[in-house]
C-alpha cells in the first residue's frame, strides 16, 4: 500500500492532505472500519502498523533532490530540474510550485551546492521529513 501512495505522488507536488486521506482511507478499507464507527485515525495506525505514506514520500524526494545535486551540471535530469519557462504571459492567479520549490525552502536556494555535501544534506533532510517542509 505505502509504495502505491508514495509512487502515485512522487512526480506531483506532494500536498500532506491528499496523501494523509489517502492512507486512512487505505488503512481503514483493510480492516473494513467505515467513517461511521468513529474509530480514531492514530487507533487505526496502530492496529495496521503501516509506515506513514507522507514522511516516506518526503523522504525519497529529499533524497532524490541529494542524488541529482551530486550529477554532472550537462546531464538532462539537472537541466529539467533548473529550467523556467521563458517569460510571457501566464494564467491569472498564483504561480503554481515547482518541484524543487520545497527543497530550495528547506535547504536554502543554493540547495544544488549543499547537496554535494553529504552530511550536511543528511542533516536537512532529517528537518524536512520531520517538519514536513511545510507543504500545502
Amino acid at each position: 500500500m505505502l509504495v502505491v501512495i508514495v509512487f502515485q505522488h512522487r512526480n506531483d507536488q506532494i500536498r500532506s492532505d491528499q496523501i494523509r486521506s489517502t492512507q486512512r482511507a487505505s488503512e481503514r478499507s483493510i480492516l473494513k472500519i467505515t467513517k461511521i464507527h468513529k474509530v480514531r485515525s492514530d487507533r487505526i495506525r496502530q492496529k495496521t502498523k503501516v509506515t506513514d505514506a507522507l514522511k516516506q514520500a518526503l523522504k525519497l524526494k529529499w533524497q532524490w533532490a541529494g542524488h541529482i545535486s551530486r550529477y554532472a551540471d550537462h546531464t538532462l535530469t539537472i537541466q529539467t530540474t533548473r529550467w523556467k519557462a521563458p517569460d510571457g504571459k501566464r494564467d491569472v492567479g498564483r504561480p503554481s510550485k515547482r518541484w524543487a520549490d520545497d527543497i530550495k525552502r528547506a535547504a536554502g536556494n543554493d540547495w544544488m551546492v549543499q547537496g554535494k555535501e553529504r552530511k550536511t544534506w543528511k542533516r536537512l533532510g532529517e528537518a524536512f521529513t520531520r517538519e514536513g517542509a511545510h507543504i500545502s
